[in-house]
């Protein structure tokens, strides 16, 4: 899962004000400055495994840990459901290897199986585990809006309509959010967050009998990655950052980043493929013409919402499902084939029909929604006036209308938000190990200059740049990503510097041409 995207249908606390949290070596059964020692009846948990629902390869658990770290004895525990997949060659086994979601606010329990099935070399070497983090799935879950709600928040009416009724109208809804969530899970609220999350990692490291884990993360979990090896810098062996966040920023300074990257690979990827296969797709020649295509679909939706089987389908709901299809370059040919299923409803065929309808519902999941912004809206502070968000956001849908028309939902959410006591982190890569990281230069959701400003400041890191757009670099099947991903990870063959990748083709033409 990953950041503003909800489950694909198609084919993711209390220091005082102030204090800074940076890396120092911390010897065995150490914490960070600040937190108090794990109490006994976490630290002497046994871990009750037990075989994971539908995924038999997988043993899950549930871990008790405090709601406060800060504050251990003040308030009931919350529950961290957490798996493992066994090393498969117990004699090469060399160690841990965590993994978490993206989001925030995906699951990562069934993880370790997928990384185990695509990398036998990492599922010999490595007891893969991962975990649903606080909030989220099987763990104690945080809870806002319900989905009618949340729908209507995301999917009705038309974003980018800057008139004063829409903009009200807009406030309201996220207002109404922000207070469900108070009502709903306000006592919460302040413990949702990446920091809190780290030490609930640690815990699990502890329990599991390792002194020191080795780490994979994309999306959001590059974020959660980069949080764990600042404040816990002598438990992490090998990490690998994938498809980054800009950890060494804030929230608000990376989610504004988002309309230009995700704007570009709309206009500088899909659009061009969508050209070339117009003799399939009949949206346009030129990328200009694909561009006005879908432009006039969309203003037939605001004039005009669709009915999709019991689904009104609005210009968000196209906005939402061409952002989510358009973070692979694999989705290309399902975003060309829901454009004209929308463009000529009546001669699609019904299952067509059905299947855009049901994956065009929900343009977010609303269990998603309410760990997502717990998380990015405490974790860094956010600018809580509302009129500099009115104002920028109408600048950012006239210049990036792809994601730039939704910045004013996100951003609003976030300035009503209940004022954070997270501490802040200043990740500065100081103590730890190099770290490989993996960016494409077109991602939509992780944007290239984000990362390029993330390796710049982790200390000792390699960026590994791929010539592409997709989102996600390992696990991908590029082979030269993986090589250095598994290089590092099963050998420890860190490269000496930066290095580059090609990305992987788009998608083949007619006639099976690469396009």
């Amino acid at each position: 899962m990953h950041l503003f995207r909800k489950p694909a249908r198609w084919a993711a606390v209390t220091a005082a004000a102030g204090v800074v949290l940076a890396a120092a070596a911390l010897p065995a059964g150490a914490t960070p400055v600040g937190v108090p020692p794990v109490p006994d009846r976490y630290r002497s948990q046994q871990l009750d495994w037990r075989p994971c629902k539908g995924t038999a390869s997988l043993e899950c658990a549930a871990m008790s840990v405090p709601r406060d770290w800060y504050h251990p004895d003040e308030a009931e525990s919350l529950t961290v459901e957490v798996s493992r997949h066994r090393a498969t060659d117990p004699a090469a086994r060399r160690g841990v290897l965590m993994m978490a979601a993206g989001g925030p606010g995906a699951s990562g329990l069934p993880r370790p199986a997928r990384l185990a099935t695509y990398s036998p070399k990492l599922a010999a070497a490595y007891d893969i585990v991962s975990f649903d983090q606080r909030g989220v799935g099987a763990s104690t879950n945080v809870v806002c809006a319900d989905q009618d709600k949340v729908d209507a928040l995301f999917g009705s009416g038309d974003l980018r309509d800057r008139s004063e009724q829409a903009v009200r109208q807009t406030l309201l809804r996220t207002r109404d959010f922000v207070r469900d969530c108070k009502r709903n899970s306000g006592d919460l609220l302040p413990y949702i967050t990446t920091d809190q999350a780290v030490h609930d990692m640690d815990l699990y490291r502890s329990l599991l009998g390792a002194e020191k884990v080795s780490y994979y993360g994309p999306s959001y979990a590059s974020f959660l990655g980069a949080y764990y090896a600042t404040e816990f810098p002598g438990r992490v062996d090998r990490v690998v950052l994938d498809s980054n966040v800009d950890f060494t920023g804030s929230w608000q300074s990376f989610l504004t980043g988002q309309p230009l990257s995700f704007q570009r690979r709309f206009e500088q990827d899909f659009l061009p493929w969508l050209a070339k296969n117009d003799a399939t797709y009949h949206q346009g020649s030129t990328p200009e013409e694909a561009k006005a295509s879908y432009e006039r679909l969309r203003g037939r939706l605001h004039d005009h919402p669709l009915n999709l089987g019991g689904t009104v389908i609005t210009p968000n709901h196209l906005d939402a499902a061409t952002t989510s299809l358009i973070y692979s370059g694999k989705s290309f040919p399902d975003l060309a084939m829901a454009l004209g299923v929308l463009e000529h409803p009546d001669s699609a065929p019904p299952a067509a029909r059905e299947a855009i309808a049901q994956n065009l519902k929900h343009p977010m999941a609303a269990g998603f929604a309410a760990d997502f912004f717990s998380v990015t809206c405490s974790d860094t502070p956010w600018t809580r006036d509302t009129g500099y968000w009115v104002r920028k956001s109408a600048t950012d849908t006239r210049t990036n209308p792809m994601a730039g028309a939704r910045e004013l939902t996100f951003a609003s959410i976030c300035a009503q938000w209940p004022k954070s006591r997270a501490p802040h982190v200043n990740v500065t890569g100081e103590g730890l190990p190099p770290v490989l990281m993996l960016n494409s230069t077109h991602d939509p959701a992780t944007h290239y200059e984000g990362a390029v400003r993330a390796h710049r400041g982790l200390k000792g890191s390699r960026l590994i740049t791929v010539h592409g757009g997709d989102h996600g670099q390992y696990q991908a099947g590029n082979a030269c990503v993986d090589a250095y991903v598994d290089g590092f990870l099963v050998d420890g063959r860190m490269p000496a510097a930066d290095a580059e990748c090609e990305g992987n083709p788009l998608p083949a033409g007619p006639g099976g041409a690469v396009s």
